[in-house]
């Protein structure tokens, strides 16, 4: 079988990687180019495969530069199966109408433009209707679940600890009798990081396929990056100044607010004027929490203890959630301190462009930035030091302040990278470097190759490789029960939790490895989904 990088490769942008076996041809992700012009053009060439013939997409996490492109995979034929987990089929039906919604209104004002000059009207990349289409095709699940696909194909999505719902990618595939174990981190995060679980381990890989966002360098801690956060704030209300802080509407934003109440909220000592106004300026980050509170039974234990005892961590006094064009345009007519975060993070589109443009001469404002910002993005160019920009047209002076608190990233770094790498009980044989740009993957490699002698390469966009066997046992797994009514939960609990632990006591005579082997997975599935299932009616509970 081969492995083909049409994504993400050498550039943080656009996952998209094809499986291709004499049977089947498997994708994993099918993310939108971000970026330079340039780069955002990819976006609209035709797929270098053909969709219709793609018969399943494994989709890691519902990051627009994961996901972005499948609305025009389905518009351009794709009629598969589209497999991921609970939260991020819940995003995605958030994120992808945004962003068809962007893109009808990016091609509405371009057609405006083309009629003035006589030239044709142009197509959106997807409409709002192919996007609704799209989510036809989600097949959700929970993580640590064993899927079969098929007799031939299994997959299991273990916690990234990226964002809500992102995932790291098991994937068993069975060829000409031969079985084969890839395995995707997707985007992986950082450990003890607020709201999400920190990111599970693998035990063993054939093939290796790992981002490389940040490979070459280490992030200050996340304490220390929340209370420069907390300085930053409060020395700019002081000046009556604006923070203005470009923030991704999935994750970052959440995480933000999370670590602003509990600050506004249990500091006792804090002044009165000091609890100067936040705002939320984004309709996806207000939908995108929503998510988040539905999803609460998949937050680690600080967060889900908050919700237990009644406490709303995405609430505090001083927050504001801003809807409206009429509420995002007030927010830069009245001149009090303030901190607005907006969307996009990197600046390239959405409301935070007008605050830029309104606050970025000003040397009272703040600008910072809590995330990667690619090349070529607006976010990119002010962090390099430019002393005028172009922003929606008008010339702009940078005159605010201007930060980057790196320990807000919810990439892993080069020492968390390395440590994921090195708890793998049995290494993989090749290690694919992805989803960084060329001076973070050599970076990532090297150290690779000297720390663990396996063998790394660094795909081209375009690039396929032949991946081939290395002795791996797959274990045969059984389809997922359907849901059941919540009057028979307790009752099920029980029986499956009875019949798995049967399964695994192998001194009992009436259980063998044959038996062992065809039911482990199919009850363990049935349990996870239970015990899911009733987190979720605790909580709703304790509310």
């Amino acid at each position: 079988m081969d492995i083909k990088f049409y994504g993400a490769a050498k550039m943080v942008t656009g996952s998209n990687y094809l499986i291709d076996t004499e049977e089947y041809k498997i994708l994993v992700d099918c993310g939108m180019f971000q970026g330079s012009q340039e780069t955002e053009r990819k976006n609209f060439e035709e797929f270098p495969y053909d969709p219709e013939e793609i018969d399943i997409l494994f989709l890691t996490h519902a990051h627009i530069d994961h996901s972005g492109r499948i609305p025009k995979l389905v518009k351009d034929g794709f009629r598969g199966r589209i497999i991921t987990t609970n939260p991020t089929y819940d995003l995605c039906k958030i994120m992808l109408k945004d962003s068809a919604k962007i893109q009808e209104s990016d091609v509405e004002w371009e057609n405006r433009k083309r009629k003035r000059a006589g030239k044709p009207p142009v197509e959106p990349l997807y409409t709002m209707g192919d996007a609704e289409n799209s989510l036809n095709y989600f097949e959700p699940y929970f993580y640590d679940q064993k899927i079969k696909i098929n007799d031939d194909i299994e997959v299991r999505f273990k916690d990234a600890g990226h964002i809500l719902g992102s995932s790291i990618l098991e994937l068993w595939i069975r060829e000409k009798e031969e079985d084969l174990k890839i395995v995707f981190s997707g985007d992986l995060g950082m450990p003890d990081r607020p709201i999400i679980k920190s990111p599970e381990y693998i035990d063993e890989a054939d093939y290796l396929v790992i981002e490389s966002t940040y490979g070459n360098r280490n992030h200050e801690s996340f304490q220390d990056s929340s209370d420069q956060l907390i300085d930053i704030i409060n020395e700019t209300a002081l000046r009556g100044g604006t923070v203005i802080i470009p923030s991704f509407a999935v994750g970052r934003t959440q995480e933000l607010i999370y670590q602003l109440n509990k600050y506004y909220e249990y500091n006792k000592d804090l002044e009165e004027h000091m609890r100067i106004p936040v705002y939320v300026d984004s309709p996806m980050a207000i939908d995108a929490t929503e998510a988040f509170k539905k999803n609460s039974s998949s937050f680690d234990d600080e967060a889900r203890d908050l919700v237990l005892k009644g406490d709303n961590p995405f609430e505090f006094r001083n927050l504001r959630y801003t809807r409206t064009t009429e509420e995002s345009m007030a927010l830069n007519k009245f001149q009090f301190p303030k901190v607005i975060i907006s969307s996009s993070g990197m600046a390239t589109a959405g409301r935070v462009r007008h605050h830029l443009k309104h606050n970025l001469w000003d040397k009272r404002n703040s600008l910072v930035f809590v995330g990667y910002q690619a090349n070529g993005t607006l976010g990119r160019i002010l962090l390099d030091g430019v002393k005028n920009v172009k922003i929606l047209g008008e010339e702009i002076n940078v005159g605010a302040e201007i930060h980057s608190l790196e320990g807000f990233s919810a990439h892993a770094d080069q020492n968390m990278l390395l440590e994921w790498i090195n708890k793998f009980d049995r290494k993989p044989k090749k290690v694919f470097i992805v989803h960084g740009e060329e001076e973070q993957a050599e970076a990532l490699s090297t150290l690779i190759e000297h720390l663990y002698k396996i063998k790394t390469i660094i795909p081209n966009l375009g690039d396929s490789y032949k991946i081939e066997k290395h002795s791996f046992e797959l274990k045969k797994g059984v389809n997922l029960e359907p849901a059941m009514l919540k009057e028979d939960i307790e009752n099920e609990l029980e029986l499956a939790y009875n019949q798995f632990s049967a399964l695994m006591d192998k001194s009992q005579d009436i259980v063998d490895e044959k038996t062992l082997s065809k039911e482990y997975d199919g009850i363990k599935n049935k349990l996870i989904s239970l015990q899911h299932m009733l987190m979720d009616l605790n909580i709703t509970i304790g509310k």
